[in-house]
């Protein structure tokens, strides 16, 4: 039980109906979940509003409700609390509640449209092999030391979130390095955390759909950076043409890494093949598992942080070599006949650029890239025919098909997709709506050294059809259609 004025320390608080001088068991968002002597806060949502649960949640036992506005009729027995914004309130009473868990460890958030998962994946493995302690907040999956947790969303709710660091921190760990995404800023998932450092990776076409306008997009990124306090370091893309804007306002201390421009943290790849490459770093050489120059900004923003967390340079160096990227992130398959198939994450149009601009730097003027791609329904419609556009820019033969249609259906995705592709490069452009057999036929089409790529879902091991996730593997996928071959 913890006591209610110590959950509220932080939150302007306009009106209390009730009495303060109470303990608390737990905290809810979702009146469900109230149970007896329960904190609900009641949030509103892009869809639903938390208010109308309200009389929900005290019935289920909540004895104190976090609101912004007041019920017209009140219990006598609950305590009503009113605030301005019920989302920064309920990030802020979660931190309270579990004890301020980001203040007991070195928190380090990553924003950006690309390279998120990759860079805190690599980050949480690279502290693991310097000895510490490390904790793991991403898409692909949270750890807390060596223990797996199942990830849900890229950035939990402010609950799960603080529950997870309390975890990490009773379990001993040193660090956590966080994915945090836009949804999150604008929802205030992370409010009331304390970060020692922020990392900006880039900002590309994404998420319009929530945002509305690249603008807004923008501006929730940057919001991140100007929370940041002054004893935390703030680590930005020098070459992103959004990278300065992310650090003007930051009261934290500011740091840049790059290939192109001077930047405090600078790397180059020496030499790039399919199986990784040699970078330099801060003019030492290393040669790192990871491919392209999309990864090597990678690993110029994981030196500079741990760097920047006062790690050695030669240790750091040391332990890159010896680390692999994030599930999904350029995954090889080779096949007996000599096939090669890739598996990558990228979902947006720079994204699918980045990826098919490496294999094309990679490959031999034999080797054909076949490119199987889809889109996700009920998101940013605007990003279908630039992604089509820059896979058929790129590639020898493109597949368009399924990725998570949702409640779309896949024919009009995959139609709008096609209103990107230029007529002279419609006869080398095929759509076949079922995922699977769209692996297939793009293996089946694919002579020895030829290159398939397999992009947009990456490490999921699912597709949302119709409000059900049915079972599918990209990588079990084309590994069994290239061993039909």
């Amino acid at each position: 039980m913890t006591a209610l004025k110590d959950i509220l320390h932080g939150i302007p608080v306009r009106h209390v109906v009730g009495n303060l001088h109470v303990a608390i068991g737990g905290l809810c968002f979702d009146s469900r979940k109230a149970t007896d002597g329960s904190m609900f806060v009641a949030v509103v949502g892009t869809q639903v509003d938390g208010h109308h649960y309200i009389d929900d949640a005290v019935a289920r036992g909540a004895s104190v409700v976090l609101c912004e506005q007041l019920p017209k009729a009140t219990n006598d027995e609950v305590t009503y609390i009113q605030v301005e914004d019920t989302a920064f309130a309920l990030g802020v009473s979660a931190a309270n509640y579990f004890g301020n868990p980001s203040t007991k460890l070195k928190l380090v958030g990553v924003t950006g449209t690309n390279g998120k998962t990759t860079i805190t994946t690599l980050l949480y493995r690279l502290f693991m092999q310097l000895g510490y302690e490390a904790g793991l907040v991403s898409t692909v999956q949270n750890q807390v030391g060596k223990l797996t947790v199942a990830a849900t969303h890229t950035t939990p709710d402010p609950i799960a979130l603080n529950g997870l660091l309390q975890e990490m921190v009773d379990a001993g760990c040193d660090y956590c390095f966080m994915e945090v995404s836009s949804h999150a800023i604008v929802q205030q998932r992370i409010a009331g955390l304390n970060f020692a450092g922020g990392i900006f990776s880039n900002i590309t076409h994404d998420h319009l759909d929530f945002h509305k306008t690249f603008d807004a997009y923008i501006r929730a990124k940057k919001r991140f950076f100007d929370d940041l306090n002054p004893f935390a370091f703030a680590l930005s893309n020098a070459d992103d043409k959004n990278g300065a804007v992310m650090l003007q306002n930051t009261f934290a201390h500011k740091k840049t890494y790059g290939l192109k421009r001077m930047a405090d943290f600078k790397a180059k790849v020496i030499e790039s093949h399919f199986d990784g490459m040699l970078l330099q770093l801060d003019g030492h050489e290393v040669w790192v598992k990871l491919v392209g120059g999309f990864n090597a900004y990678n690993m110029a923003a994981v030196y500079g942080a741990a760097i920047l967390l006062e790690q050695e340079t030669m240790k750091v160096l040391t332990a890159l070599s010896n680390i692999s990227g994030a599930e999904g992130r350029f995954d090889t398959v080779i096949s007996k006949g000599g096939v090669i198939g890739i598996v990558d994450y990228a979902h947006t149009p720079d994204a699918v650029r980045n990826v098919l601009e490496t294999i094309r730097a990679l490959r031999k003027e034999s080797q054909q890239i076949i490119t199987v791609l889809g889109c996700g329904g009920d998101r940013d419609r605007a990003k279908r025919p630039k992604m089509a556009a820059v896979a058929v820019e790129n590639s020898d033969k493109v597949i368009i098909t399924s990725d998570n249609p949702r409640t779309e259906d896949p024919l009009e995705i995959i139609k709008d997709m096609e209103a990107g592709i230029p007529r002279d490069r419609k006869r080398n452009t095929f759509s076949i709506a079922d995922r699977r057999e769209a692996i297939r036929a793009a293996c089946h089409l694919a002579q020895a050294g030829d290159i398939v790529l397999v992009a947009g879902k990456g490490h999921e091991k699912y597709q949302e059809i119709n409000g059900q996730r049915v079972d599918f593997d990209d990588r079990e996928t084309l590994t069994n259609a290239l061993d039909e071959r």
